[in-house]
């Protein structure tokens, strides 16, 4: 499946695509911004999965700046 995402100038352009995109038999929804950044969340956090464990505590060790490190 594929998704086809436009972004319109009006809610009246807005809805007319939508609506046309119901009248070809596609399924269309008007999202807000905040839906679109849950999606694209969840987008990033599925192409990020590897299955492999990480350990909390070496992960934040490598985010935090050790000084002796240097």
């Amino acid at each position: 499946m594929e998704t086809l995402m436009v972004k319109g100038g009006s809610k009246t352009e807005l809805r007319f695509f939508k609506s046309l995109a119901q009248k070809m038999g596609l399924k269309a929804k008007l999202m807000t911004f905040s839906e679109m950044e849950d999606v694209a969340l969840a987008n990033a956090m599925e192409k990020g999965r590897t299955g492999v464990f990480v350990d909390p505590n070496e992960f934040l060790e490598n985010l935090i700046p050790n000084e002796s490190k240097d």
